[in-house]
């Protein structure tokens, strides 16, 4: 069993425990992850590179709690869309590939429309 898989069990078992499922639907799964993804952002807002060096090394177990919740809610609307997020990553990954061709992209930032 992958590891992703037995996350997304651990995680489903947690929400089923609690009869959860019934406020799961897409819309409110899609806020809360864009709600958790807000908070990580939280960390990094208004300081200055050196700030957030500091701030990463003197809060970096709540960084990772943040990007723990934004795994979870990943997780589990994949897994209730029955989405195979490997699958569609490694499909990303390929598409992401073509599109930023390394003798184009690489060192800059730009879209790869403007590469």
């Amino acid at each position: 069993m992958s590891d992703i898989k037995k996350l997304t069990d651990r995680i489903k078992k947690f929400r089923n425990k609690r009869n959860w499922r019934q406020f799961h639907n897409p819309k409110d799964i899609s806020l809360s992850l864009v709600l958790e993804a807000t908070e990580v952002m939280e960390h990094f807002q208004w300081r200055n590179d050196v700030e957030i060096r500091k701030h990463i090394r003197e809060h970096k177990e709540e960084i990772g709690e943040e990007l723990a919740d934004v795994l979870y809610w990943i997780l589990l609307m994949s897994s209730d869309l029955k989405i195979d997020i490997k699958k569609a990553l490694e499909g990303k990954m390929k598409k992401n590939e073509k599109k930023y061709p390394i003798y184009k992209a690489k060192g800059k930032h730009e879209k790869y429309d403007k590469l």
